[in-house]
C-alpha cells in the first residue's frame, strides 16, 4: 500500500510541475476526475485499514477506548475512524450500526464496518473489513487486536451485516459524513 501512495505522490508531482509549466491552464479530462475520485475512496480506506492494523496486538478492555489500557471492539473502531480520517463516531457498536449505508456481504470493501451477534443480540460486535474476507477486531476478556477471516464457522454464523461509511465515489461524502459528525 505504501508504494502505491508513493507512486500515486510521484504521478502527481511530475504532472504538477508539468503543467506549472504549460501556458494554457490544464483541462481536467471525465476518465482523469473519475480516476481521482476513486483513489480518493481508496486512500480513506488504505488509512482506515492501516490504522486498524496498528492495533494489533493491543490487549481487550472491555468499556476501553485508549490503546495504552485497551480497547474493546467499538472503542478500537472509534479510534481508527478518528485516527484515520477524522470522524467521530458514537460510542457502541448496535449504535453505529444506524450509521452508512447497509451492503451485504458479498459488496464488503476495505474499511466497512462489519457486525456480529456475539451476546445474543444484534449488532453485539464490530470489527473493520480488511479485504480478502479478513477483519479485525477486538475480541474479548483475555484477547488482543487481532485478524479474523469472516468465512470461519463461528463469525459467519453470527454475521448481522455491514455498513459503509465512506462512500465509492470519494473520500468522505460530505452529506453522510456531516451528519455523523
Amino acid at each position: 500500500m505504501q508504494i502505491r501512495r508513493l507512486l500515486l505522490a510521484l504521478t502527481l508531482a511530475l504532472s504538477m510541475g508539468h503543467s506549472a509549466h504549460a501556458d494554457e491552464p490544464a483541462k481536467v479530462e471525465p476518465a482523469v476526475a473519475e480516476t481521482s475520485m476513486l483513489s480518493e475512496y481508496g486512500s480513506a480506506a488504505e488509512q482506515l485499514v492501516d490504522q486498524a492494523l496498528e492495533y494489533l496486538g493491543v490487549r481487550y478492555r472491555f468499556g476501553g477506548t485508549s490503546p495504552t489500557t485497551g480497547l474493546d471492539c467499538s472503542g478500537l473502531v472509534l479510534n481508527v475512524f478518528r485516527n484515520a480520517i477524522g470522524l467521530d463516531l458514537p460510542r457502541t457498536a448496535s449504535e453505529m450500526a444506524k450509521l452508512g449505508d447497509k451492503i451485504g456481504r458479498q459488496e464488503l470493501k476495505p474499511g466497512d464496518l462489519v457486525f456480529f451477534n456475539t451476546m445474543r443480540r444484534t449488532f453485539s460486535h464490530v470489527g473493520i473489513y480488511l479485504g480478502d474476507g479478513k477483519f479485525v477486531h477486538a475480541p474479548s476478556r483475555g484477547g488482543k487486536v487481532r485478524i479474523e477471516t469472516i468465512s470461519s464457522s463461528y463469525w459467519s454464523k453470527r454475521f448481522n451485516g455491514a455498513r459503509r461509511l465512506v462512500d465509492d465515489a470519494a473520500e468522505a461524502s460530505t452529506a453522510p459524513l456531516t451528519a455523523l459528525r
